[in-house]
């Protein structure tokens, strides 16, 4: 029978070390990225309310003293689509699956959708243990709340079900107490001080499509992405040129904006942000190019770097 979590007290009292990979999966817009994000206190996975956001899977690693978990950020599994994209992003999910050492289900809420039970579907077959996270606490009933959290209990053998927020942290190092229960004694993966396996340019690249994605939202969600196109650091400053790749010329006015603010503004918050992470100086150029029907073409999204490697 499946415990209903609530409060968590560490139990690990062994000086072995814990090492091993978590898989945080579920359907789009659930708070995947923002979960990892708090796990990690800062951001490795960009994050907007628009569905799909994450589109690559994303290593972020914790490392204390006798633990270190790769945390593997994914893209929301969904229905099958028809372009390229939709192919791309669910295979990189169901790939994720692959050799780990547990996964985190998460949820939204009390919402329960057909992608949830597609996702439900794949984990029955993947042979991981799987730790079920029931995100947005702090936005629902209380009173629903446990009703549905032993609803889930009868679904499938879930090793804990965690409710928690994401946003606000709450009940997050519960989570992670779970997690570490189900890792393997192992020597570390990677060096303590590294945070993520992804590089600088990648990670400037996602920064930029971000900022699109949130003043963009509504009227491009998907039709955009980023390629850096050079990265050069000198004594006090990262120069970066990104290219945004749009789809068509109107998308392309749309992304520059009138008097070319839209881009400008763009610029200035990506920046800001990349001076956060980099603790340094940052020059952004940005330019927008038009690549037609790039987001249904499989040759075009491997040479823009959309790969399951």
């Amino acid at each position: 029978m499946t415990d209903v979590i609530g409060q968590f007290f560490s139990t690990s009292g062994s000086e072995k070390f814990r090492c091993g990979y978590a898989a945080i999966v579920g359907r789009p817009n659930v708070g995947k990225s923002t979960l990892m994000n708090r796990i990690l206190g800062q951001k490795i996975s960009i994050t907007s309310r628009r569905p799909q956001t994450t589109r690559h899977r994303i290593h972020g690693i914790k490392t204390e003293e006798n633990l270190q978990v790769v945390y593997v950020d994914t893209p929301g599994l969904h229905k099958p689509g028809k372009k390229a994209m939709n192919r791309y992003l669910n295979q990189a999910a169901v790939t994720a699956l692959q050799d780990v050492d547990v996964v985190v289900f998460v949820l939204a809420g009390t919402k329960w959708t057909d992608e949830d039970q597609l996702v439900l579907q794949r984990l029955m077959n993947s042979g991981a243990p799987v730790i079920l996270a029931v995100n947005q606490v702090d936005r629902v009933d209380k009173e629903a709340l446990l009703p549905h959290l032993n609803h889930l209990s009868g679904l499938m053998a879930f090793k804990a079900i965690v409710p928690l927020s994401a946003k606000t942290g709450e009940n997050v190092e519960g989570l992670e107490k779970e997690v570490e229960k189900l890792l393997p004694f192992n020597s570390p993966l990677f060096p303590e001080d590294q945070v993520t396996d992804r590089s600088m340019r990648f990670v400037a690249a996602e920064i930029v499509r971000e900022k699109l994605t949130r003043q963009l939202g509504q009227e491009l969600p998907y039709e955009l992405t980023v390629e850096i196109e050079s990265y050069e650091q000198e004594e006090g400053i990262v120069n970066i040129g990104a290219l945004i790749w749009v789809e068509r010329p109107g998308q392309k006015a749309i992304v520059i904006g009138k008097g070319g603010k839209g881009l400008k503004s763009i610029g200035q918050q990506a920046r800001h942000d990349l001076e956060h992470i980099l603790e340094e100086k940052v020059f952004l150029q940005l330019w927008v190019k038009v690549k037609e029907g790039w987001s249904a073409d499989e040759r075009a999204l491997r040479s823009l770097g959309y790969s399951d490697e």
